[in-house]
């Protein structure tokens, strides 16, 4: 959605006009530009001025395509729509000035530097008196439990802390409609409780419409007025009292053996530039093959950073990152720092999962991607495409094949990002979060496929709040 943050208008309050929103869809279909099936077809939903909706269903099913288009910035160039969608009888783009929305990407939201401009912007454009801003920012900082105050600049907060400031901003306009797209996904549980609850309060005068996506449904029961879930041929509607299904039922993993310690850690810590604070204090890991570490701790504690530095793409300030001679060897130079490997050796004995999937895709299709790391590690053409045409099928993404990677949704972008790290074999593998955005089957086949790596002697580190994560995969938990 660019950096084009819907704002709101406002009366001689500030506040946005006109009460709670009311929702109604006929026959709705939306279809990508680049794609011959629709996103969404045959959508009928009616939400009430006040009503609070969860929506759930597959990953892929089209939820966040639904959101944008309730939010009202679909681009026509990009998406073809059908059937009738409006927010308060007009078109949705017509109605934006009333909504607060948190898209999947907080970093797409983001528009200023420091995190108090940037949850004032959209006051400042609702047209708010300059004496009524600043009070309005600091409550809805405090809502959502962001400690850090207006000062600090946006781009050395974590994913989840960025994911809250952008909450932060949406619930201080006090909209009509509020839109929350997995607005807990990228939290520690503590912060994510604390999200709800800002959630309920900030909407228990029903003055706000509320339709929340989270695969994460259960927290949610008692705080919506119900459930509906989107299939491809419309939506369904939960009955009272449903709950979803443990995503941990059935599962069977691969058992894990003992192997040598690849890659080590001793008091390694990273500051930025110019701040006084820490990113990661100085931590100490050994990744051990045939074993897997997660890595766990609230929000700002420098899970991610550990993990740059873990992968050889980011140097610490402080203390080292050595691999084995095992991993090392063959490395030009005999250097021991993954940091100072060249990329082509780095492919195939560190593989990388980032926070963001977006930032690691390089081609214009799918099966291109998936081929590409092979490709540059010396695998021959046939081989390849085999292990492409393999892993899209393990990951259901086999109907998108030939599509472009930033098209995907984003629980898709979090499978094809593991899966293009998987198709070199590394000995270590390093993914931050990478169960985000995942509903229960596909969640299954993530963890399935990295215990199949775990099995083949491989280092497994996951930087997660994904409690069902730890307690199936993980020998070992590192707590920052």
């Amino acid at each position: 959605m660019g950096r084009d943050r819907p704002s709101g208008e406002g009366g001689a309050s500030g506040t946005v006009a006109g009460g709670p929103s009311r929702i109604v869809a006929r026959g709705l279909g939306v279809r990508h530009a680049s794609r011959r099936a629709w996103a969404l077809a045959d959508v009928d939903l009616t939400v009430e001025p006040g009503e609070r909706v969860l929506l759930t269903g597959a990953s892929g099913a089209g939820k966040s395509t639904l959101l944008a288009a309730l939010a009202g910035i679909l681009d026509p160039e990009a998406a073809e729509q059908a059937g009738q969608l409006t927010v308060d009888g007009v078109a949705p783009h017509a109605a934006r000035g009333r909504l607060g929305m948190l898209a999947q990407d907080p970093d797409s939201q983001l528009v200023m530097t420091r995190a108090g401009d940037d949850v004032a912007f959209g006051l400042e454009n609702a047209g708010l008196p300059a004496d009524e801003i600043w009070p309005r920012v600091d409550e809805a900082l405090a809502a959502v439990g962001f400690g850090y105050g207006r000062e600090r600049p946006t781009q050395a907060l974590s994913g989840g802390e960025k994911q809250r400031l952008v909450l932060a901003g949406a619930l201080a306009r006090r909209p009509g409609l509020l839109l929350l797209d997995e607005p807990t996904a990228q939290l520690d549980p503590a912060g994510a409780d604390v999200v709800r609850a800002a959630v309920a309060r900030a909407t228990a005068d029903r003055r706000a419409t509320v339709v929340v996506v989270d695969h994460d449904a259960g927290p949610w029961l008692p705080l919506v007025d119900r459930v509906v879930e989107l299939l491809p041929g419309g939506l369904v509607e939960q009955p009272p009292g449903w709950r979803p299904a443990r995503r941990t039922a059935g599962l069977e993993l691969l058992p894990g053996a003992d192997g040598p310690v690849l890659l080590t850690a001793d008091a390694a810590g990273f500051t930025y530039p110019g701040t006084a604070t820490p990113a990661l204090r100085p931590t100490g890991a050994a990744l051990q093959g045939g074993r897997a570490l997660a890595v766990t701790g609230p929000n700002g504690s420098g899970k991610s950073t550990l993990a740059l530095l873990l992968a050889g793409l980011r140097s610490p300030t402080t203390g080292r990152v050595e691999a084995a001679g095992e991993l090392a060897a063959g490395v030009r130079g005999g250097h021991r720092a993954p940091i100072r490997w060249r990329a082509g050796e780095l492919v195939t004995r560190i593989g990388t999962v980032f926070q963001h999937p977006e930032q690691q895709f390089l081609t214009g299709r799918l099966r291109d991607e998936l081929a590409l790391g092979p490709l540059r590690s010396g695998t021959g053409d046939a081989a390849a495409r085999a292990t492409a045409e393999e892993l899209l099928e393990r990951l259901g993404l086999t109907a998108f094949a030939d599509a472009n990677p930033y098209t995907l949704s984003g629980g898709q972008q979090r499978r094809l990002s593991v899966a293009t790290v998987l198709a070199t074999s590394p000995r270590v593998l390093v993914l931050d979060e990478p169960t985000f955005g995942q509903d229960a089957a596909t969640w299954r086949e993530v963890v399935t496929l990295l215990a199949e790596q775990r099995a083949r002697g491989c280092a497994v580190v996951t930087v997660t709040h994904d409690r069902d994560l730890v307690e199936v995969l993980a020998d070992a938990e590192l707590a920052l």
